[in-house]
């Protein structure tokens, strides 16, 4: 029997494992999936809300386990207290508005028709969870997905094991019958199978570029619907009349908190001339400022990345761009924790171009180039210089301006004055190799639903 096994960043110690389903087993799951889906679709849409914010509920009474379980599977420090707050305004906000959003267009209703157009759930939605935000990620399809009345079949990442456990226990613990809302464990090879015999209605995944072309792959011919929120190599743009402060705080934040293992993390940065050498110092200040250590230390504020393989990752793009160039700035001899595995320093790169794997790539650590710009013209041309494009965030006291710009970035979010951050009342999407489609908003709860139209002729004559 196969073993799905969670190596703790911590100590490199095996911290969970659980058995992989077989095929069979996993299509039972998916099938009694499907029997409970039309019961629990007639319910009334405010009891399927409610059940969904009592699930809610109970998972934030179990914070004192899942906080310390993080820390374990993926190292986030336990000093943060977890993903509550994201977590609890999605879900929140998603409930407010389920009523609207799946409310019927109405184009007619008078004495001879009626016309309209109603959204209904798809059926089983197969949710394929990563384990960076494991809470928040998950939630943003789980949460509108049993709301709109599909039922859900969560698989998530074997980094992040437990977390999938966790959420159905919390749902089944606070009234979501069972059937409705299942954890899996699944291999890459019965995952793909799963998906080629057309045994789920959507498919939602958040995980890497590859793993997005190996869920197109596996839905051709079965004309199962697919989201995907894959790479990202998100820039920031901080022109002369940014605010420095701010600009500094927000973007330093974004390219290292979680240890950069942000799908929206700042990867890249832009800095106009006039303000390119205080940004920069007072960025190597403040990334300077980090406890590197321990997660389960409460005066830890920046943990191990979740995998080693993940931290040789980003050594390696270090390690290449300074050989072509570039320059680090941050003195590793400040993190002694710095152990050549999980537990990474953070790192700031001046002298960076394009020609370097470091500014293309996406990274997904805490690490962060900065290159000096002259022009809005020369930032537009270098942020859209890329294969991703989840966000990008731009620092000016010109509204008009960053909207202009906003235009023509080739990204799916544009913020102004904040970054790395999911406003569930706005569509999270992104273009090119970061994906199609989008959660959260109204349009999350159209994509977790089909159209379907009534056309109604009272007279006949």
């Amino acid at each position: 029997m196969a073993m799905i096994q969670c190596i703790s960043p911590v100590d490199g110690s095996v911290y969970a494992e659980r058995a992989a389903l077989s095929f069979d087993a996993a299509r039972d799951v998916v099938a009694r999936a499907r029997k409970a889906q039309k019961a629990w679709a007639k319910r009334p849409l405010e009891e399927r809300v409610q059940l969904v914010l009592k699930g809610a509920a109970r998972l934030n009474e179990m914070s004192d386990v899942v906080v310390q379980e993080l820390a374990w599977q993926m190292g986030r420090p336990v000093k943060y207290g977890g993903e509550y707050k994201g977590f609890n305004e999605r879900s929140n906000y998603v409930a407010s508005i389920a009523a609207d959003a799946l409310a019927p267009l109405v184009v007619e209703e008078s004495e001879r028709f009626e016309r309209r157009i109603e959204r209904q759930a798809h059926g089983v939605v197969f949710v394929v969870a990563p384990w960076n935000y494991p809470y928040m990620t998950a939630i943003n399809t789980i949460a509108p997905a049993l709301m709109a009345g599909n039922t859900v079949v969560l698989k998530h990442a074997s980094q992040t094991l437990l977390v999938g456990e966790r959420l159905v226990q919390a749902f089944t613990e606070a009234g979501v019958p069972e059937d409705v809302f299942q954890n899996v464990f699944l291999d890459h090879e019965t995952t793909s199978a799963l998906i080629a015999a057309g045994s789920f209605n959507f498919v939602n995944f958040t995980g890497s570029v590859e793993g997005g072309r190996s869920m197109e792959r596996a839905a051709a011919g079965a004309f199962t619907g697919l989201g995907l929120e894959l790479g990202g190599k998100d820039p920031g743009y901080v022109m002369e009349d940014a605010d420095l402060e701010a600009a500094v705080d927000t973007l330093m934040d974004g390219a290292t908190y979680n240890s950069g293992q942000c799908c929206c993390g700042i990867e890249r940065i832009y800095v106009h001339e006039s303000l390119y050498d205080a940004f920069v110092e007072k960025s190597v200040a403040w990334v300077s400022n980090y406890k590197l250590g321990n997660p389960l230390d409460p005066d830890t504020s920046l943990g191990p990345m979740a995998h080693k393989r993940f931290a040789k990752v980003v050594r390696e793009q270090i390690a290449d761009a300074v050989s072509k160039g570039a320059k680090a700035l941050v003195d590793p001899k400040l993190f002694l924790q710095d152990d050549g595995g999980a537990y990474l320093a953070p790192q700031i790169l001046v002298d960076v171009d394009h020609s370097m794997a470091f500014m293309r790539e996406e990274t997904f650590g805490p690490a962060v180039g900065i290159m000096k710009v002259k022009s809005d013209e020369e930032a537009l041309a270098l942020m859209n210089d890329s294969q991703y494009g989840l966000t990008a965030s731009l620092w000016t006291k010109d509204v008009e301006r960053a909207g202009r710009l906003g235009r023509e970035i080739e990204t799916g979010t544009v913020f102004m004055n904040r970054a790395d951050y999911l406003d569930p009342a706005l569509c999270w999407t992104g273009v090119k190799e970061t994906g199609r489609g989008g959660s959260l908003s109204i349009i999350g709860f159209q994509n977790l639903t089909r159209p379907k139209s009534f056309h109604l002729k009272k007279v006949t004559a």
